[in-house]
């Protein structure tokens, strides 16, 4: 459809989404991007932007592709927080999606290609009810093939859910809280791209299922695309490599493929970095009289036979570089309980990989304060990723965490959520840390097995145990191997990473990213079935290991109880300004909190100071009852008796006369402010004030029968009855 703006022509097509229709809109804003679209359903509008530099910068190596996907809060309505009042640094959800947006569209430029590219999606508007991510990821693609960029596309997406056993594609907000998979899967009309997944332990027949229906859309919604964008694309960059020198590729060939040959059979991978770096520097010293300043060139020719020379020991001589069958898994070494202050704590070592869990029980007060364009919201599971240069021997500083530390510890947590136990089973706030000692590939799902270690070892009611597994593919076109636990050489120079994640009864998440332009359901089955096979076996080891749960959790943890009250109730544990809540606090050492459904949850480092607020909490909602005796404080005293505190906020007067078993002339001969005496109950009279007897609890037992009649009313000048409005008379 075209309809004509003032300043051009706008045009518009729908493509189906699910249940609904997308509108993809370009002409009206933005013209003067290399591309771009308003994709838009309901109320939620995106705004995808392409943007690219004519020439590449001299000398550059690589393909600078760059993806930001950033939320406007404008566009639910919302002002940020902070004193600035605007946005500032990403939040995670705009890191992953901007990670969900470049693995699908990055191994569809050809290579060689190094020009900068910019991909912007930006939120305008926010129905609160469907995702951005999957509309941000069919913009992108639109506006690409809308530009005059080499792109390959295009490229479509979409969301599976499952809920009561059956499928939905792309669910909403609240679908999605059902369902109990979340399956993201990005292709091309002819293969799958990338794929993203958390889910409750689904069995590998069931995620076959559900990548085969997310095909079948995604070829849909690739042939509307094309049918958009076939009339209106700007011409192509009529794109080719650049030729390399002849001359210097046979000369690199001669000094290099032999030596090459031998490196790649290094199962160590130490030794094997240094030989290369030993044999590039050799011969570009060698040849450099014949080719100077062509170091960058020839470093790149060594790159190529080392890829070539690697891939056809394992396609051809079907071993890997350290020896291994393609469904064999390195050595494995754990430990537990490795460090003594931390409430629990593993190591898990794959070859030469090595992560350090540990976990940490808080507070509800420690939960993490999510800032989503949806609103606030509290999260009690946490888990952060480290990964230092020292564990691949470089020498760098510490940074904050960048898209790849974020994205790994996403997926690792992902994979640990749907085992944890209910907030209502252990209503702890957990805390994982992965710190990588060691890589050489397969990191994120070391810190899955590490982390579910750590849980084990601390104590956490887990469902079951999780280990992860990365998959490697390698490739010729006619010929195909599917790696096992690959390492970092076969992740680089490989086709494919796919890390799977779960139980012995199923998958709780999944990840795969490619090198080339898709892969066939076929050989993701493989992968899958071959993953299954190496995750049981890691999950044996992990059971000798610890085979469960501790049975008590850390003496260093902090003790926590849970007790609901009454949600009418929560104003009264709560007092004037927080007094009552700050006064149990103070008084036990115990941190108290109170949710809106009126669950109070106790924590404190020792068992006396949480048994002594869980006391007080339950007499500041409990109600005065007659015939009960009352540790209270006396808060008062009159010249007629004393007024004693029997529950937070809720006093009782004790009269002269049941102050002692003996006659009193004074009160304050019997008690003094502040002192704590035991009382009971005697009676609550009919304008509800509470009475008390110390003489009650003096007397023998069987002895106090009648004196309840025998007391003396209430004498002029005691408390006044309450009285309602009193304007003066």
């Amino acid at each position: 459809m075209e309809v004509n703006q003032h300043n051009g022509t706008c045009h518009k097509t729908e493509i189906s989404y699910g249940s609904k229709k997308i509108t993809i809109e370009t002409g009206r804003v933005a013209k003067q991007a290399a591309g771009s679209v308003l994709v838009s359903i309901e109320g939620t509008v995106i705004l995808c932007t392409v943007a690219v530099n004519p020439e590449p910068k001299p000398g550059q190596d690589f393909f600078p592709l760059t993806v930001d996907y950033r939320e406007r809060t404008y566009a639910a309505g919302r002002i940020p927080g902070g004193f600035f009042k605007r946005e500032t640094r990403p939040r995670d959800k705009e890191t992953l999606t901007s990670r969900l947006i470049d693995r699908s569209i990055r191994p569809l430029f050809p290579e060689g290609f190094l020009n900068a590219v910019q991909v912007n999606a930006v939120v305008l508007s926010s129905d609160l009810e469907n995702d951005t991510d999957i509309l941000s990821m069919i913009g992108a693609s639109t506006a690409l093939m809308l530009s005059e960029l080499p792109f390959k596309g295009p490229i479509s997406a979409v969301r599976v859910g499952l809920i009561n056993g059956q499928f939905m594609l792309n669910p909403t907000f609240a679908q999605q809280a059902e369902s109990t998979l979340d399956l993201v899967v990005a292709g091309s009309k002819n293969a799958i791209m990338m794929v993203e997944s958390g889910s409750t332990e689904i069995t590998e027949d069931k995620l076959i299922e559900a990548l085969e229906l997310a095909r079948t859309e995604i070829v849909k919604a690739c042939a509307e695309q094309e049918k958009f964008t076939k009339s209106i694309a700007k011409e192509k960059i009529k794109f080719e490599p650049a030729p390399q020198d002849a001359a210097l590729v046979s000369a690199v060939e001669a000094a290099a493929r032999d030596k090459i040959k031998k490196s790649v059979r290094t199962k160590d991978k130490s030794q094997r970095e240094n030989a290369m770096a030993e044999m590039k520097q050799a011969i570009v010293k060698s040849l450099e009289e014949k080719f100077p300043d062509q170091a960058p060139a020839i470093g790149a020719v060594i790159e190529n036979i080392l890829y070539e020379e690697a891939r056809a020991l394992i396609l051809k001589e079907k071993l890997r570089t350290d020896g291994r069958k393609w469904d064999e898994i390195r050595s494995i070494c754990i430990d537990t309980s490795v460090l003594p202050r931390t409430h629990g704590s593993a190591i898990f070592t794959r070859g030469q990989t090595q992560a350090l869990a540990t976990v940490t029980l808080g507070s509800p007060e420690d939960r993490q304060v999510m800032d989503v364009l949806e609103g606030e919201y509290k999260e009690r599971f946490i888990l952060h990723y480290n990964f230092p240069g020292f564990a691949t021997g470089e020498a760098k500083g510490e940074r904050s965490p960048g898209r790849r530390e974020i994205g790994h510890g996403a997926l690792a947590r992902r994979s640990l959520l749907a085992l944890l136990p209910t907030e209502d089973e252990f209503p702890y706030t957990i805390r994982i840390v992965s710190d990588i000692l060691e890589s050489n590939g397969s990191s994120s799902m070391a810190s899955v097995c590490g982390g579910s270690l750590a849980l084990f070892d601390a104590g956490v009611p887990m469902k079951a145990a999780c280990a992860g597994i990365a998959m490697g593919l390698i490739t010729d076109g006619g010929n195909f191997a599917v790696l096992s636990d690959i390492m970092g050489l076969e992740d680089h120079l490989g086709d494919m990473d796919f890390k799977v994640a779960g139980t012995k009864d199923g998958i709780t998440a999944l990840q795969m990213d490619i090198k080339i332009e898709g892969i066939s359901i076929e050989i993701m089955k493989q992968a899958i079935h071959q993953a299954q096979a190496g995750r049981l076996h890691i999950l044996s080891l992990m059971q000798k290991a610890i085979d469960a749960p501790r049975a008590e959790l850390s003496s260093y943890a902090p003790k926590m109880v849970t007790v609901m009250i009454p949600k009418e109730k929560i104003g009264a544990l709560i007092g004037p300004g927080g007094k009552n809540i700050r006064g149990i606090a103070e008084l036990t050492g115990a941190e108290v909190n109170v949710d809106d459904d009126g669950r109070v949850t106790i924590t404190g480092v020792g068992a006396e100071s949480v048994d002594a607020a869980k006391a007080m909490v339950e007499g500041s909602v409990a109600e005065v009852e007659v015939g009960r005796i009352y540790k209270g404080k006396v808060t008062r005293l009159m010249n007629f008796g004393a007024f004693v505190e029997v529950l937070p906020g809720k006093e009782g007067l004790v009269h002269i006369s049941q102050l002692d078993v003996k006659r009193v002339e004074k009160v304050e001969d019997v008690v003094k402010e502040g002192d704590i005496i035991d009382v009971k109950c005697v009676e609550i009279d009919t304008m509800g004030r509470v009475n008390l007897s110390r003489k009650a609890v003096l007397m023998p037992e069987g002895s106090a029968e009648d004196f309840i009649t025998a007391r003396p009313s209430r004498p002029e000048g005691g408390r006044p009855p309450f009285r309602r409005g009193g304007g003066r008379g």
